[in-house]
C-alpha cells in the first residue's frame, strides 16, 4: 500500500461520534445486530433500500455489522442511537461511502416504528454538518415511491439532480430513483 492509500485508509477508520439534540450517531458495535436484524426484517424497511434482502437471511445483520466494523471498510456506518433520551440504542443507521474526487454517497434507514418522527432528518443533518469525510459534494438517491426519504434529503439541504434507476435486492427488480446532491462549504 502506498502512502496516499495508507492515509486514505486511516481516514476511513476514524469514525467520530456525532451528537445531535436527541441522538448520538456512533460506530456500530456487535450488540447492535439484534435490533438491526429486527428492523431490517420488515419488508417496508428492506424495500426502501438497495441492498437489504427480504426475507432477511440468517446472519445478514451479523455480516453487515462485521463489515461496518472492518478497518478496511469502504463505507462508514453510524447507528442512530436514542438511548440518551430513553429511546432505543439503534433506531436506524446512516452511512457515508467514499467516491472519487472528494465526493461521498449518503445512505440511511430508520425502523418503521420511527418513521415521521424527525429522527432520520436529525441524523442526516447531524452527519452532514460534521462532514466526517471532508467531502466537497454529497450524493444520495431514494426510490421514487419513498417520498418520506426524499423529504429528509430536501430538509437537509440536498437539491434534486435527476431521475435514474437502481437495483433493489428486496424487490428483485430495478426501481426508479430520484438522485440528490449537496455541495458542501469550503
Amino acid at each position: 500500500m502506498n502512502m496516499h492509500a495508507d492515509a486514505a485508509a486511516e481516514l476511513v477508520r476514524e469514525q467520530p461520534v456525532i451528537t445531535t439534540e436527541r441522538l448520538d450517531l456512533r460506530p456500530l458495535r456487535p450488540s447492535d445486530v439484534g435490533l438491526i436484524a429486527h428492523y431490517t426484517a420488515d419488508r417496508r424497511v428492506a424495500e426502501g433500500t438497495r441492498a437489504i434482502p427480504h426475507p432477511l437471511p440468517p446472519g445478514a445483520a451479523d455480516g453487515f455489522v462485521a463489515r461496518a466494523m472492518d478497518p478496511e471498510r469502504s463505507e462508514d456506518v453510524w447507528a442512530i442511537d436514542g438511548a440518551r433520551h430513553g429511546l432505543g440504542e439503534v433506531l436506524g443507521v446512516v452511512s457515508l461511502t467514499r467516491m472519487e474526487d472528494s465526493q461521498s454517497e449518503l445512505g440511511f434507514w430508520v425502523g418503521a416504528g420511527f418513521w415521521n418522527t424527525g429522527f432520520a432528518s436529525e441524523a442526516v443533518s447531524g452527519l452532514v454538518s460534521v462532514n466526517p469525510h471532508g467531502a466537497r459534494t454529497l450524493f444520495a438517491e431514494v426510490f421514487q415511491d419513498n417520498p418520506g426519504s426524499a423529504r429528509v434529503l430536501t430538509n437537509c439541504g440536498f437539491a434534486y439532480l435527476g431521475d435514474a434507476e437502481s437495483w433493489s435486492v428486496a424487490r428483485n427488480n430495478r426501481v426508479p430513483t430520484w438522485t440528490y446532491l449537496r455541495r458542501m462549504a469550503g
